[in-house]
């Protein structure tokens, strides 16, 4: 489950609006019980004010509705029916570990010659020019550069991998050399 959208003012909206149980509002906002009641009791969470778990989505009325009528139940967080949030594109990669880029590059190269260069820059989070001089050879540390498995080097997923090297053209194999 993921985590609660601003667990402390939703545990005040729903102790002020609903008659669930300390235990069910500790568990549905992943607080302690002492610290609901805490904030029932106007010591703790002084000033915050309540969020909707309903406008937002989080929990229906009818959820919260079954759970005020049989206290031994707990909320479920709704789902919601929006695609996940995945993320296009390159991740930040730390300046330490940016050497690595022109290595997977050249296993990219090496291993699938027919995965174009705007599918590496995507998927590594370099520049086009940058492939292109190590797919010719003129890349200015080119005899430095070792081909290495971009997924070991934690600059992209096997999955995404995979994905361009299929959309390419090209095969996967379940073997793949890892040098």
């Amino acid at each position: 489950m993921s985590s609660l959208l601003m667990p402390k003012a939703t545990a005040v909206w729903l102790i002020d609006n609903t008659t669930l149980t300390f235990e069910q509002i500790s568990e549905f906002c992943n607080l302690h019980v002492l610290e609901v009641q805490a904030i029932a009791d106007g010591d703790v969470g002084q000033g915050i004010l309540g969020f909707d778990p309903i406008l937002n989505g989080q929990l229906t009325q009818k959820e919260i509705d079954n759970c005020c009528n049989d206290t031994t139940l707990s909320l479920k967080k709704s789902s919601s029916s929006l695609p996940e949030n995945k993320n296009k594109g390159p991740k930040y990669i730390p300046l330490a570990r940016r050497g690595d880029k022109p290595d997977a590059i050249a296993w990219i190269v090496k291993n699938h010659p027919e995965v174009k260069n705007n599918q590496i820059s995507k998927l590594i989070g370099t520049t086009k020019d940058t492939i292109e001089k190590i797919r010719t050879r003129s890349h200015w540390n080119i005899s430095n550069i070792t081909a290495k498995h971009p997924v070991l080097l934690s600059l992209c997923t096997q999955e995404d991998l995979e994905n361009a090297i299929i959309k390419a053209g090209g095969s996967i194999e379940t073997n793949n050399d890892e040098n």
